[in-house]
């Protein structure tokens, strides 16, 4: 396949997604049969965000023309090991490397096996050569580069057998955002689309906050009840429940609505259904601190992403920051 011919299979691919068929949404249903995360709601979010934000053909086409791809590459093995916290996880680095040419081998996480599955074989039936292509596999063996994601105790593994390779290992992070104290209902309602969808488990969702010394709560808190329905999620109440419980039983202070739990917390990381904050007294101190936080993907701020998009990477948005299109041309 030319990139032409996969760069119109990738479009195809995006009005098959729009057209949500019988047989999508029926792989849709065993997606969350096999993990209760994925209900149907961020399912639809994350497949909206690839078709808006991956698979647009003018997106496409600019991304492949900035670093100069064509058809003169020389294949080489990419074994991939993905993630499984939130629907289709991993599908940026398997779009990278399909769109530059190499040849791929993808371990699945059992988290996150369904969907991504369906669509390989669905654009294997439109052009068979995708099969040459891509291949999906439970060991990865004799390839040339790797591109593994996964938690920083797992990261220690990949380096280990990958480490000799040509290799982007990447860990966990997370995301917070800082508060001027100014937001208005409307950007607090965006925030909560930051910290609640997903329900938390990815790493461009909020589960921490900044806020300046004095800072009134109940705004906020108010906002944040658009997803109090989430509170009927049994594995998403099952956390809260037991976390609030936690914090109760060790007498300490928090606040909450029916579905989130505000703890001041130093950690970037903060358990589903809890998010952490802090107070903050320098802004511009803080932000440069933030910019240098290993841990921290996105930031959320009126002088950084804009509230309720830290859920809407682009092709040029990259996990870790580190640049995949760049390490596959470069190999």
């Amino acid at each position: 396949m030319n990139l032409e011919e996969r760069i119109t299979l990738l479009v195809r691919l995006k009005k098959y997604l729009e057209e949500n068929t019988e047989e999508f949404k029926a792989i849709k249903q065993k997606a969350f049969e096999k993990n209760k995360w994925f209900v149907e709601e961020f399912i639809d979010l994350s497949v909206a965000n690839i078709c808006k934000f991956y698979l647009n053909r003018d997106l496409l086409k600019k991304w492949v023309n900035h670093y100069h791809i064509d058809d003169n590459i020389q294949p080489q093995k990419i074994g991939i090991v993905m993630a499984g916290n939130i629907p289709l996880v991993g599908f940026h680095d398997f779009l990278s490397v399909f769109v530059s040419g190499h040849h791929q081998f993808i371990k699945l996480s059992d988290k996150d096996e369904v969907l991504l599955t369906h669509l390989i074989a669905k654009m294997t039936e439109w052009q068979r050569e995708v099969s040459e292509m891509v291949s999906i596999s439970s060991l990865l063996k004799d390839c040339d580069a790797y591109i593994a994601t996964g938690s920083n105790n797992s990261s220690r593994y990949f380096q280990y057998y990958f480490g000799k390779y040509p290799s982007l290992i990447r860990k966990n992070k997370t995301s917070v955002a800082v508060l001027s104290g100014n937001e208005t209902l409307g950007q607090l309602s965006s925030l909560a689309d930051d910290v609640y969808s997903f329900f938390g488990l990815g790493c461009r969702n909020v589960t921490k906050i900044y806020v300046p010394k004095g800072y009134d709560f109940v705004m906020l808190l108010n906002a944040f009840k658009k997803y109090n329905y989430l509170s009927v999620i049994t594995k998403y109440k099952n956390n809260y429940d037991y976390n609030l419980a936690l914090l109760i039983m060790n007498n300490k202070v928090y606040m909450s609505n029916e579905s989130i739990i505000l703890v001041e917390n130093d950690a970037v990381f903060s358990p589903v259904s809890e998010l952490h904050y802090s107070f903050y007294e320098n802004k511009n101190e803080l932000l440069q601190k933030l910019i240098d936080d290993t841990d921290v993907q996105c930031i959320a701020s009126e002088q950084n992403i804009s509230f309720g998009k830290t859920q809407h990477p682009g092709l040029f948005d990259y996990a870790d920051g580190a640049d995949t299109m760049q390490f596959l041309l470069g190999l």
